[in-house]
């Protein structure tokens, strides 16, 4: 035992000798490549390229290069990089060979790419590549495929792609047909994934104005979203599913956008998460839809531009959906027929309070005001409807379409000074604000608009909440819960028949119990129609009915 521990103690130290005799400039290259900063680490590893220098340390130096160089689009440096070293005998050939098969997709070199394939021995990093060669053929002509069959025959994402191409055309010739039947009956085009579900995330992770979000604050939203995405992950592989997770930042620049769009990574996804801005989700909402890669939005309830794809969806309620469960509810409920609308704003609270105006006329109820507010008029606004001490109000219920607590604020304190029993629904935002206490209220008049709302008091919300904090020492917010319901909602409606499906499990259900939230409806929709309205009894959630 002792002699084993001695061997192991010469092997640590010999391992951190190693380390400590690399040169100060390729530990400075690897860490501007593990910091993103992929021109830096591009000149800094030209200095080792040198094999009758540096030995093996120039192969390494070659496939770090390569590496960084994809990562700017720069696929004829990688090749230029990594050709020299090709059939060296060391330990990274088959990371080699598939770096460089991906740096001949980009290049528009498809048939060097393939015979760089052809190289690979390891089985992980083989099945790797079918997914790159699917995921760069799939766009490819059927002359290209068909005539190129037999020497990719045992290619599964060679096969799988042409399947896909040629199933497309209404018209196939007699050598096309032949091809088709010929993978159909070798089943190569039931192997495009493997079992692991890849997400993909892009996130504004820089500023506009260049910050990195290191150095944003804390309860940065974009940072909330992201623990979530990234806790329920975790939990999720903890659980034995399998999950990859791919996080990229779009820095706000659509250039860079573009060029992320081109990662392997990003090619191989079965779904896209983000980005948020419009600019941004529009260009990948574009890119989802030519790919057939699910994009999802995790935040927006402006659907009305994806309302025409089959492939980009809102992870929250449309407009048309929120509208909808509001007129419902007042249908439901009997108040009266008078209503007033106050509105942020913003674009949401402005389309919505718009939609409204229209269904709720068209139901029978009369629009008595709709006025655009902020925390200044708010008050005034509810006053000059009769909402006031000694008064009985104008109207039979009022809307107040708003995120902000700085609006919330004024009307939660006029609530709290006066007794009325007029109906108001909000935003089931205004669940989370600190200075709300709706239980001290006379009159529990508050009513709260569902927008994927958290179920608060559910077991598996509570063990969320202590992972949560066991993790980071804090209580997630509503965009933690959104970003880890969002991972379980893909998680639960994932196949894996054929190709990677969402589509077909959505449109089974027509309603689909969450984990964290109360629950979706994206039967033959793009957004989650489940919108409900809801009121608090004794400190719980209840759906009007």
């Amino acid at each position: 035992m002792r002699r084993i521990l001695l061997i192991l103690s010469l092997f640590f130290v010999l391992a951190n000798a190693s380390a400590q005799n690399l040169p100060d400039n390729y530990l400075k290259a690897k860490s501007a490549l593990s910091t993103q900063d992929y021109w830096s680490a591009i000149n800094l590893f030209k200095e080792f390229l040198d094999e009758d220098k540096y030995g093996n340390l120039s192969y390494y130096s070659a496939f770090h290069t390569a590496e960084a160089a994809l990562k700017v689009n720069q696929p004829a440096l990688a090749i230029e990089t990594l050709r020299p070293v090709f059939g060296k005998s060391w330990g990274k050939s088959d990371e080699l060979n598939y770096l460089l098969s991906i740096a001949y997709f980009q290049n528009g070199q498809a048939l060097d790419g393939l015979r760089m394939i052809k190289q690979i021995k390891n089985e992980e990093i083989l099945a790797k590549a079918y997914n790159v060669s699917f995921a760069f053929l799939k766009t490819e002509t059927p002359n290209f495929l068909v005539v190129n069959l037999e020497e990719f025959k045992t290619n599964e994402g060679y096969t799988a792609a042409l399947a896909l191409v040629l199933q497309q055309k209404t018209v196939m010739s007699a050598s096309e047909r032949m091809a088709l039947n010929q993978v159909l009956n070798t089943g190569g085009n039931n192997i495009v994934k493997d079992q692991v579900l890849d997400l993909v995330v892009i996130l504004p992770f820089t500023s506009s104005q260049g910050q990195r979000i290191s150095s944003l604050v804390s309860n940065d939203f974009m940072v909330e979203l992201h623990q979530g995405i990234k806790i329920s992950v975790d939990q999720l592989t903890a659980q034995g599913v399998q999950i990859n997770l791919n996080t990229f930042d779009s820095k706000r620049d659509l250039n860079h956008l573009n060029t992320l769009l081109k990662d392997p990574a990003v090619l191989a996804a079965d779904v896209i998460i983000g980005p948020i801005y419009p600019d941004e989700s529009e260009l990948v909402s574009a890119f989802a839809e030519a790919q057939k890669i699910p994009f999802i939005h995790p935040l927006s309830n402006l659907g009305e531009r994806f309302e025409q794809t089959e492939f980009s969806y809102l992870f929250r309620p449309s407009v048309a959906s929120l509208s909808k469960g509001v007129v419902s509810a007042l249908n439901s409920q009997n108040w009266g027929k008078s209503v007033a609308i106050g509105f942020s704003g913003s674009a949401r609270d402005e389309r919505m309070a718009q939609l409204l105006q229209e269904e709720l006329t068209q139901a029978g109820f009369r629009i008595a005001k709709s006025q655009k507010v902020d925390p200044k008029s708010v008050a005034s606004f509810l006053q000059g409807l009769g909402v006031r001490r000694g008064n009985n109000p104008d109207v039979n219920q009022v809307i107040l379409l708003t995120d902000d607590p700085a609006i919330a604020q004024p009307v939660f304190a006029l609530m709290e000074s006066i007794s009325t029993s007029v109906p108001l629904l909000v935003m089931d935002s205004w669940l989370g604000f600190n200075f709300a206490n709706y239980e001290m209220l006379e009159f529990p008049n508050f009513y709260f608009i569902s927008n994927n709302t958290p179920k608060f008091e559910s077991e598996d919300m509570v063990a969320f909440k202590k992972a949560f904090y066991d993790k980071y020492l804090a209580y997630p917010s509503l965009n933690v819960v959104l970003g880890a319901e969002l991972v379980n909602w893909v998680s639960a409606n994932a196949q894996f028949i054929n190709n990677f499906d969402i589509r077909k499990t959505l449109d089974q259900k027509t309603y689909q119990p969450g984990k964290l939230t109360w629950g979706f409806n994206f039967r033959d929709t793009n957004n989650n129609t489940y919108s409900p309205v809801f009121k608090l009894e004794s400190g719980e959630l209840i759906p009007l009915k």
